[in-house]
């Protein structure tokens, strides 16, 4: 398998599907994404082919679901995601109850602040190549990630003072 498909399919997907709604429209998203960067230059791409690939992805997911006559909500469990099994049993089961408590808070953040926040700890995009992507500055993804991260610590905090201690 070609190195660029095996490193950005499963993100790609997992971003367009979130955007879209639908895991068979990200699908297609994805195989034109990655249809366009086979007739790319790939001098023009200046080894700038994550915020590149991830650019292109946005703009057709964000065309198709205007588009689409109809979308169902995607719950990130029908998303592929990468194994996390291994290890205690205990341990795993605290961390999937973290990650889904973080992800409930997570999509209660504007719909700018969660796409930020998933294409940087989801992903891995610095900032430069989030804002490549998003088309807003590096300033400007960098107020949003400190203040979605500030409001998930406050609401988990929150959370967690309102659960009874056994």
């Amino acid at each position: 398998m070609d190195p660029v498909l095996e490193r950005y399919e499963g993100p790609l997907l997992r971003y367009a599907a979130r955007i879209t709604g639908d895991v068979e429209l990200a699908r297609d998203v994805v195989q034109e994404t990655f249809l366009k960067l086979c007739s790319q230059q790939q001098a023009l791409l200046n080894g700038r082919v994550a915020p590149w690939l991830f650019a292109v992805c946005r703009s057709r997911a964000v065309d198709l679901k205007r588009k689409a006559a109809r979308s169902r909500a995607l719950t990130d469990a029908e998303v592929p995601k990468r194994d996390t099994s291994g290890g205690d049993p205990s341990t795993v089961a605290e961390r999937r109850e973290g990650t889904s408590r973080a992800l409930q808070v997570l999509s209660l953040l504007p719909a700018n602040q969660q796409e930020v926040i998933r294409l940087r700890f989801q992903e891995g995009l610095s900032y430069k190549e989030i804002a490549e992507v998003t088309r807003l500055s590096v300033g400007n993804v960098g107020y949003l990630i400190h203040t979605a991260i500030h409001a998930i610590r406050e609401r988990l905090r929150v959370c967690d003072e309102s659960v009874p201690k056994a």
